[in-house]
């Protein structure tokens, strides 16, 4: 079952709130969207060999400053048991497709996460909220756990603790 559709709204509410944040801090990006939203497809980066799912934004604050931002939108972070840990994950198909735009790019990958003040299934209340986010290169070192059974092709899940927490929701407007 495609859930791109159902969840595309509030995504795309999320990268918009984290655009503006980026923006009032000095920074520019370059939204890099899908041609056709009825394909179920999020935007695409066409190499010589091949093409990957791209991030959300190629964002530049200064000449030397130039990174791919990969915006994602939580409802909550969600508590992992096993670990003790509140974490949060994206898709592992995705992360395959960024790990290697990370490889090829001259731009680093960074993953944001806007996290709300929601209520994950099966977690405790009070979980952790706010803007928070890492390099690609950092978080590949720092996986908490994957699961196969969540997502289309599986997730991989950090935890809080390894992500930066870059602000509060209040400076997000969410």
């Amino acid at each position: 079952m495609n859930t791109f559709p159902k969840y595309y709204p509030m995504g795309k509410a999320g990268e918009s709130l984290i655009a503006t944040w980026l923006r009032r801090r000095g920074n520019g990006f370059l939204p890099i969207y899908e041609k056709i939203i009825d394909e179920g497809k999020g935007p695409q980066l066409y190499l010589p060999d091949g093409e990957l799912i791209a991030p959300d934004l190629l964002v530049f604050g200064g000449k030397d400053r130039i990174a791919w931002i990969e915006a994602k939108h939580k409802t909550a972070f969600t508590f992992h048991r096993k670990s003790g840990l509140w974490v949060t994950g994206i898709d592992l198909r995705h992360y395959s497709d960024y790990l290697m735009v990370d490889e090829k790019s001259p731009w680093p990958v960074w993953l944001l996460f806007l996290q709300g003040a929601g209520r994950a299934k099966d977690s405790p209340e009070g979980g952790p909220t706010g803007l928070y986010g890492e390099a690609l290169a950092v978080l590949k070192t720092k996986e908490n756990h994957r699961h196969m059974n969540w997502g289309k092709s599986g997730m991989v899940y950090w935890a809080e603790k390894d992500l930066r927490w870059l602000a509060p929701l209040s400076e997000l407007g969410s």
